[in-house]
């Protein structure tokens, strides 16, 4: 049974593509005989012919990759854009680091585990950039046995 034309008219009255019109199964044979647009305008009206809804795009698969993201997935080379300093610039790199090196340095002195001295000589090598990290710091502290009492945290 070729209801190509009924389609064709039913989309023009409908104002949508001849993919969105749903015929009824049941009330073919009608819809078969409907050859003038009032024929159709009735079956419209009788609910034997209608418009399929749109076809939305599914957030199954944004939700997923959401997800991944949270875990801390797809972040590789190939995800970034920018140079490295684009995405962390200079400043606040050095703003993170010299915040830790000096709090550090801060507890080793409120628990007098080092000298005055020792304190003001290796504040100022953190503000000259001299450490790389907090890790390059008690590495130096020890190498150097500038501790007075106990080991370092």
């Amino acid at each position: 049974m070729n209801l190509k034309t009924q389609k064709r008219i039913a989309a023009d009255i409908m104002k949508v593509g001849s993919n969105r019109v749903k015929f009824d199964e049941e009330r073919l044979d009608d819809i078969k005989e409907a050859i003038t647009k009032t024929d159709m305008r009735s079956l419209v009206k009788e609910g034997a012919v209608s418009k399929k809804p749109y076809l939305s795009q599914s957030k199954v698969r944004a939700r997923k990759i959401k997800e991944q993201k949270k875990k801390g997935n797809r972040k590789g080379p190939g995800t970034k854009k920018g140079t490295k300093n684009a995405r962390l610039r200079p400043k606040r790199i050095w703003v993170n680091k010299i915040r830790v090196l000096r709090k550090f340095l801060k507890e080793l002195k409120v628990k007098n585990m080092i000298e005055s001295k020792n304190y003001r000589n290796l504040i100022l090598k953190s503000k000259g950039g001299f450490f790389r990290s907090k890790r390059h710091l008690k590495l130096y502290i020890n190498e150097h046995k500038l501790l007075k009492g106990g080991d370092d945290e």
